[in-house]
């Protein structure tokens, strides 16, 4: 029985996670012309585009790392609900193309579920960060890089700091 409850809890966050790590930071990674590209579209300098494609791969990456493993994952998952509220802001604003309202199907309609992907994923992630009592909101302000010791099979009255 504590094998299966902790398969199924990282399970949950393999689910979670499992867009940034590995598909879309692979995808950063063999289609880095493309992924740059696209950031173009949102600034002006390429330099930038560059380092918002390198900063996202870090994010998906460490951040992803550190919700599976458990170390800090409160605060891996705050960054990645930031992530993605932000990715739904700049890149999926489905009231820019003006045909929301249009019968069938169009761009906007396209972009407003990815964004609202988005926003779903964003709360997925603070379900992480702050748990789903009201208590538990208090014990991250208390201490942001406390692990919730998500693979701990007994229960635990406040969470333990992995990290420095």
């Amino acid at each position: 029985m504590v094998a299966l409850s902790i398969g199924i809890a990282f399970a949950v966050r393999l689910l979670l996670v499992l867009l940034f790590l590995p598909f879309s930071a692979l995808d950063k990674i063999l289609n880095f012309r493309g992924a740059v590209g696209q950031a173009r579209e949102r600034v002006a300098s390429t330099g930038l585009a560059r380092a918002l494609i390198l900063a996202g791969l870090f994010v998906e990456v460490v951040m992803s790392a550190g919700i599976l493993t458990g170390i800090a994952d409160r605060a891996a998952a705050f960054v990645l609900a930031g992530y993605c509220g932000v990715t739904a802001l700049l890149w999926k604003q489905f009231w820019r193309p003006g045909d929301f309202w249009a019968g069938g199907d169009s761009k906007g309609r396209g972009l407003f579920w990815d964004f609202l992907k988005n926003v779903a994923l964003a709360g997925g992630f603070l379900l992480i960060t702050f748990g789903t009592g009201a208590d538990t909101v208090r014990l991250f302000l208390a201490d942001p890089l406390a692990s919730s010791q998500p693979y701990r099979t007994t229960p635990v009255s406040t969470p333990v700091r992995t990290s420095p």
